[in-house]
């Protein structure tokens, strides 16, 4: 591996001097560190052990690709819908009954993997066959489409904490519209501080709200383990979110597609090796208390932007993480967010995702003058904005999961035309 010399763009082999990689490497934790963070806060997961398993998810993530695919492995927002119907959970705190989400994400883990072992030895093209854009797009809408009606809820409160939401969205809407370069792809994170001081300022100082309690970021030490949990078998749970595991491998081919596009390297002979340390890296962070892990569009952003595509940068950004993910005080600060802050940024993050599933059809130019897309896309979108839960005795599949198979489904139905 030799030191890049190319000031145009580096390659994923090469690498740069130490100071200029650390750097780099803290510009990729801070583009994940919003929606790494966010994802298990909306869950009422340890956002803690989410920064340190996104750590140690991306160092092994590099080693079974053998460091050739640049890529950080992140929280999944993929998960948030399915966890939610499975759990019950209500945004605040700690989610009660997180051991039976996390049998659900342990089997999403491993069918991924088993996709990515049967895609090592046959190829992609069964899943392009399998999952068209037309497809992809609407499976993709319905994780934002599904969750609407719950975020909404969850902020239409108090006339305080509807404010202090439409602001949050306000705010992030403004670093994204009005900035730009590394400001504009931290959007979600600049817009919760932002947000957050003005909380602090109108509830503590004016006493408009709830006050945010800062007693608990001053008693949590500096360093520590973050809590660990045990798995509990649930059928229920693994219903609804095993089948992710189809959203995450259309979503993860995107990305890899991308990244291939960017650098000008063949990377497709490593998709199946790719799949399956995803879904090994999101059984393993499932098997602790953590969330589902999936590479990351932002840090792919941020290699578009610098054209530096060394992998070895990822392994420093890696190092990063687990350093943040080992402070009980950085935890404490991001556990006194109020909720109704969280729950603006989520309007916007479900927005965004149904918004890229839109964007899918346009950028592969879907044509909806054939009956075909049509019928699917319009079939699959209102069964997950429905929530249209499929139930037979004790099998119960939750909205996202019924318009998933229901868009696979459909295409494979349709296709018997040809």
């Amino acid at each position: 591996m030799n030191q890049s010399t190319d000031s145009q763009s580096v390659a994923t082999y090469e690498y740069l001097p130490i100071g200029q990689s650390i750097i780099l490497g803290l510009q990729h934790v801070f583009a994940m560190f919003g929606a790494t963070v966010l994802a298990p806060l909306l869950m009422g997961f340890d956002p803690n052990l989410a920064i340190l398993l996104s750590g140690i998810s991306t160092l092994l993530f590099f080693v079974l690709t053998g460091g050739r695919i640049p890529s950080y492995l992140g929280s999944s927002f993929a998960f948030i819908g399915v966890v939610i119907a499975a759990t019950g959970y209500t945004g605040t705190g700690l989610n009660p009954n997180l051991a039976t989400a996390m049998s659900g994400i342990i089997a999403c883990g491993l069918i991924y993997a088993l996709i990515g072992g049967i895609v090592l030895f046959t190829g992609t093209h069964w899943i392009e066959k399998m999952m068209p854009p037309v497809v992809t797009g609407a499976i993709v809408m319905i994780i934002g489409l599904n969750l609407a009606p719950a975020t909404v809820s969850s902020v239409v409160k108090t006339q305080f904490e509807m404010l202090m939401a439409l602001f949050t969205i306000v705010s992030i809407g403004t670093v994204a519209v009005f900035t730009s370069g590394l400001l504009q792809r931290l959007l979600l994170l600049i817009g919760l501080i932002v947000s957050f001081l003005v909380y602090v300022f109108l509830a503590n100082g004016l006493g408009y709200g709830v006050p945010v309690d800062f007693s608990r970021v001053s008693q949590a030490a500096w360093f520590g383990l973050p809590q660990f949990h045990q798995p509990q078998f649930d059928s229920t749970s693994i219903l609804l979110i095993a089948p992710i595991a189809l959203i995450l491998v259309a979503e993860n081919l995107g990305h890899i597609k991308a990244v291939s596009g960017m650098t000008g390297e063949h990377l497709t002979p490593y998709l199946g090796r790719a799949f399956i340390a995803d879904g090994i890296c999101t059984s393993l962070s499932g098997s602790v208390g953590g969330p589902g892990m999936t590479t990351y569009a932002e840090n792919i952003g941020v290699m578009a932007a610098t054209r530096i595509y060394s992998t070895l940068i990822f392994v420093i950004a890696a190092a990063i993480a687990i350093v943040l993910g080992l402070s009980p005080k950085f935890g404490a600060i991001i556990s006194i967010i109020p909720g109704a802050i969280l729950g603006g940024a989520s309007i916007v993050v479900f927005g965004l995702i149904t918004v890229a599933g839109a964007k899918i059809w346009i950028n592969h130019q879907v044509d909806f003058n054939n009956n075909k897309n049509l019928i699917i896309a319009a079939a699959t979108l209102i069964l997950g904005a429905g929530n249209f839960a499929f139930h037979i005795g004790t099998f119960d599949l939750g909205g996202i999961g019924t318009a998933t198979f229901a868009a696979i489904l459909l295409n494979a139905f349709f296709n018997l035309k040809k």
